[in-house]
């Protein structure tokens, strides 16, 4: 018999020495959007099951909770992903004609982990643009992305680019065979060889040679120069493939610290995205840190479909790779009745300090701060000094 204070599997409770770095890392990252002129919404963990897998939901659907509501008797879901809410936020809520910027940070619940060490409940952080649908706003998403990730003390990252019209204008002259369409989909995603050129076999030369190149076009700037030579010629792929080149180089201009490559094969991540797609990597590994690209039909079930671009980042999965404590700087007080020291430490509270008061005993305890000063009494007068 199992013990009732045991969490489900891949369920954890976060302690203070980690959720104090999580919560640095969570504010580092709002303030980023925010310059960036990004607006917080905070959409519910809950909404009708209808609403959470309609659209392009639907491919949320096997990692979706899903419950009864007591009070309607109806179906409800818990949010495996933010992306939807925000658009049902922006088509129905907001309404604005022009340029909407939003951001969002909370907890997403999965059915299932996304490898054998993940959480069923990350902490989505994330960026959504609405209204623009030249490449300038891809290039601000990626920006913000990158440069949350500075903020958190990651240097050497690594930026993957592609682009879902890559594979979308070739599969639009494969035969319209669902179940083979998915076996290819997935074949690609594991680079999976054998199992790609099974599946293409009897499907026209040009269209089974791209397929079966896409594994391949993997790397720096000549991945490009292959695919126009190696993929069919259609208008739809060449301008795709001019995107990823006018991206690249506009990120190098910018970040020559990081390193820009190209994998037009990534079917990685949710499978809306309609455009320009990118992926974030951990410095010196294959650690995904972040996602995001194009994905101009989010809004479409809501009854707006307009331009759209975003990311998004699990804030536990990031905070591994950062340096940084997130102890804070306080002042050890003792305690006391004295009203003189009671009124020093209300008064250095509102100036904005964190005053720790030694209860009685327990003089020699660690605490989560890092205490660099102490209020100490002196001729009288209570004064703050350096430890």
């Amino acid at each position: 018999m199992s013990s009732a204070w045991l969490l489900p599997e891949h369920i954890a409770d976060v302690l203070p020495h980690e959720a104090r770095r999580i919560e640095e890392l969570r504010r580092l990252m709002l303030d980023a959007a925010r310059g960036f002129g990004y607006e917080l919404v905070m959409p519910p963990l809950l909404e009708h099951l209808e609403s959470l897998l309609s659209g392009t939901g639907h491919e949320l659907n096997l990692q979706t909770f899903k419950l009864v509501d007591q009070l309607s008797g109806r179906s409800l879901g818990v949010r495996a992903d933010t992306t939807p809410q925000v658009a049902r936020i922006d088509a129905h809520l907001l309404n604005r004609v022009g340029v909407t910027r939003l951001c969002y940070c909370g907890p997403v619940l999965h059915t299932l982990p996304s490898g054998l060490h993940g959480t069923r409940e990350p902490l989505q952080f994330g960026a959504e643009l609405y209204g623009h649908g030249g490449l300038e706003a891809d290039l601000e998403v990626q920006e913000l992305a990158i440069d949350c990730l500075a903020r958190a003390g990651l240097s050497g990252l690594v930026m993957d680019l592609a682009d879902a019209r890559v594979l979308d204008g070739l599969l639009s002259h494969a035969p319209a065979n669902p179940v083979r369409l998915e076996v290819i989909q997935q074949a690609l995603a594991a680079k999976d060889a054998s199992t790609l050129a099974a599946a293409t076999d009897d499907f026209a030369p040009e269209l089974r040679d791209g397929l079966r190149a896409l594994p391949e076009l993997y790397g720096d700037d000549e991945v490009l120069a292959a695919a126009r030579e190696r993929l069919p010629r259609q208008p739809v792929i060449s301008a795709a493939l001019d995107d990823l080149q006018w991206l690249s180089r506009q990120l190098r201009a910018a970040h020559p610290e990081v390193r820009v490559g190209f994998d037009l094969a990534d079917l990685s991540g949710y499978a809306y995205y309609s455009g320009t797609r990118f992926a974030l990597y951990a410095p010196g590994g294959r650690d995904t840190l972040a996602r995001g690209g194009r994905y101009d039909n989010v809004g479409e079930v809501f009854g707006r479909r307009r331009p759209a671009v975003g990311f998004s980042l699990d804030l536990k999965a990031v905070v591994e790779h950062v340096g940084f404590d997130g102890r804070r700087a306080a002042i050890r007080a003792p305690w006391g009745e004295d009203a003189g020291l009671r009124a020093a430490v209300r008064r250095l509270r509102e100036q904005g300090e964190a005053v720790v008061c030694v209860l009685p005993g327990h003089e020699q305890e660690a605490d989560e701060f890092e205490c660099d000063r102490e209020l100490v009494a002196v001729n009288g007068a209570w004064v703050v000094r350096a430890c």
